[in-house]
């Protein structure tokens, strides 16, 4: 009942503000839009439509839409279409009005004509600090970092710094994180506002300071500087150069969107869809996306029916044994596909580094080989049961005893020596294993079948 009570008002309050935005109640409108919270406001923009998003424009002022788009969740080629409504002057009074790192995310995923256009046109400094960040290759730290931060001479008192911090505040994208500085601007060390809360006014920063800050290299991965937030409980974590140089900051939040849109990829690539298909995009172009992965795993599937052909007179003779060739075949997939998720896991999230991965194989082999050995024995006593065909039914359970134990193998192995070969792993999908194993499968069933043909 409270469920539908917050949803129905949610509903009114939608109506209410395009009742207010159509009647042109600027005053009205503003007051009950400006009161809810910027997730909400960006809720209500992505679902309006053109007509408005246009009167949006005219009644909110580039900062108030700023804060919108700090918010806003939108696919890639969204943000092209939404720019491309506004005037270019506000447009590039948006972007200015952005933190940094979040300004940069935007204009990447606009067309090089629109980028520099707004350049062109937005404030100098604002321009000269996104074109600081814009040049860092995607994917890294200092992609991703921003330049809003606040940062104090070591030889300051903690007057001094508490009177930098005041004026820097209004700008910086956190003031919890104070950074300091030499007189080169390498970073030397960090106090919290704790710190200098507490601390008296004459008290000089370099006896307070913690120097054992830890920071992240410029070129460093986001998935790599993700990890080390996490593993560190930051709140923000400095970008340096390789002289030590503070360049920026990145913070927790935008950690938050690094370790959604990572997870994202990687269940992506782990069903074998290129990119992940959102619910607002048409069936066409869902379908160019997993077209492409679906031929590729059809060839490969044309590669297993060609091996069963290899071994027809095999089936001829014993018709029975193709009844047991999905169930091996999917054992023998579910096993490769588990072992798959663990070796990813482990590389995603870091344990493997600490982990020999000699060890880890070892470890797979041995799960494998008993499993192997538990699901061969059942499958054994079921097929006697059922057929009363005790060699056919030694035969199968060996077959889903050896594959299961080899896909475990191939499940583990492949991730692992792709990662070597400085290659993302999760391209080492669930569909590729379940094709290997079904390959393997059914050379190591119809291979004994074959082998064993006349005492069946």
């Amino acid at each position: 009942m409270m469920e539908e009570k917050i949803q129905h008002e949610q509903e009114l309050n939608e109506e209410l503000l395009n009742d207010l935005l159509q009647t042109g109640d600027v005053e009205s409108f503003r007051e009950e839009f400006l009161s809810h919270h910027p997730y909400d406001q960006a809720t209500f923009y992505e679902k309006a439509e053109l007509e408005i998003r246009q009167l949006m424009y005219q009644y909110l002022s580039p900062k108030e839409m700023a804060d919108i788009y700090e918010a806003i969740e939108l696919d890639d080629d969204e943000y092209e279409d939404l720019f491309k409504e506004m005037n270019a002057h506000y447009a590039a009074d948006l972007l200015s009005a952005m933190y940094t790192d979040d300004a940069v995310d935007v204009l990447n995923k606009l067309n090089k004509e629109q980028v520099a256009t707004y350049l062109t046109i937005m404030d100098k400094e604002s321009a000269r600090q996104i074109k600081d960040l814009l040049h860092y290759e995607e994917y890294t730290a200092g992609s991703i970092m921003t330049t809003e931060f606040v940062s104090i001479p070591m030889n300051s008192t903690v007057r001094s710094a508490m009177n930098i911090l005041r004026n820097a505040a209004p700008n910086a994208e956190t003031i919890y994180y104070v950074f300091v500085v030499d007189e080169d601007l390498r970073l030397s060390g960090i106090v919290t506002l704790r710190d200098l809360i507490i601390s008296d006014e004459d008290t000089l920063i370099s006896s307070i300071m913690n120097e054992r800050v830890v920071s992240v290299s410029v070129g460093e991965d986001q998935e790599e500087v993700a990890r080390m937030i996490k593993d560190y409980d930051f709140l923000a974590m400095p970008v340096v150069d390789f002289q030590n140089h503070l360049l920026g900051i990145i913070t927790v939040d935008d950690i938050i969107d690094v370790l959604d849109e990572e997870a994202s990829d990687d269940y992506s690539k782990l069903a074998a869809v290129s990119d992940m298909d959102t619910f607002d995009r048409g069936p066409l172009t869902a379908a160019k996306k997993r077209l492409p992965w679906l031929i590729l795993l059809t060839f490969l599937g044309m590669l297993t029916a060609n091996l069963m052909g290899m071994f027809e007179a095999t089936l001829d003779q014993v018709a029975l044994l193709a009844v047991f060739i999905p169930l091996i075949a999917g054992m023998a997939g579910n096993s490769g596909t588990q072992a798959l998720a663990v070796a990813v896991r482990g590389i995603a999230t870091g344990d493997i580094e600490e982990e020999s991965k000699v060890k880890l194989l070892f470890r797979e082999a041995g799960t494998g080989l008993i499993t192997g050995l538990v699901c061969g024995v059942v499958v054994v006593g079921l097929v006697y049961f059922w057929k009363g065909e005790l060699l056919i039914g030694l035969l199968v359970g060996t077959a889903v005893a050896g594959s299961i134990f080899v896909a475990t193998l191939a499940g583990s192995f492949i991730p692992l020596l792709i990662h070597r070969l400085k290659i993302d792993p999760a391209v080492a999908s669930g569909p590729f294993i379940t094709t290997l194993n079904d390959i393997i499968s059914i050379l190591i069933y119809l291979g004994l079948a074959t082998t064993f043909l006349g005492s069946l």
